[in-house]
């Protein structure tokens, strides 16, 4: 089981936003039988298994075992991943561009940068996985605190003139097998912890069969 996984294909993502799916998709972080999820989400057994084969049909979900109980094989089930991010390939129309408004001081344009990040480290996941190799990434996450917003401003400044830095040392464009990498770099208020939500009630099973 991957900690992470990019969904890259609209109708996965499509199944993967079902609110029950959702559910069955948490519950199992560990593997698990339809009938065992049927009693943790109060739904037939029946229900579940539909659900399981959609999931698993969209590479969801996989196939950890299968046990014999009487006359019935019991098949035992686990998420392919922890968690999931939907790519904006998956929305390939309508995804974030962000040349179409390059406005550095824009938290859209931040935003438009954050979605093609996802969508290009998740492509080049894939390829990775396809490969059977590991994509070479580098992150930095921290959190600063400004006593005002001239200090950030100051702050901004001088961490693009060490990125600027930076780059002119290592940059070679006329590099035989070099590679070109992306960078960025944001800047942004940190957005307050989420508060903890009550459990959802199990979903009603009235007129299902």
């Amino acid at each position: 089981m991957f900690e992470v996984a990019v969904i890259e294909d609209p109708a996965a993502a499509e199944v993967s936003l079902d609110p029950v799916r959702a559910r069955l998709l948490a519950e199992l972080a560990e593997p698990a039988s339809a009938a065992t999820l049927a009693g943790r989400v109060g739904l037939p057994r029946q229900k579940v298994n539909y659900h399981l084969r959609t999931l698993e049909q969209h590479g969801l979900v996989e196939l950890v075992e299968e046990r014999r109980k009487g006359n019935m094989t019991e098949r035992v089930m686990r998420a392919t991943a922890a968690s999931y991010v939907i790519s904006p390939q998956a929305l390939a129309a309508v995804q974030p561009d962000p040349a179409r408004a390059p406005d550095r001081l824009s938290a859209r344009w931040l935003l438009a940068v954050a979605g093609r990040l996802v969508r290009d480290v998740g492509a080049l996941i894939t390829g990775a996985e396809r490969a059977g190799k590991r994509v070479a990434t580098f992150a930095i996450d921290g959190e600063v605190r400004f006593a005002s917003a001239a200090d950030r401003s100051a702050f901004a400044r001088e961490l693009a003139e060490a990125v600027t830095r930076l780059v002119g040392k290592y940059h070679d464009e006329s590099a035989r097998g070099g590679r070109a990498h992306r960078i960025v770099v944001a800047v942004h208020p940190a957005a307050p912890p989420a508060e903890a939500e009550p459990s959802p009630a199990a979903p009603s099973t009235a007129g299902e069969d």
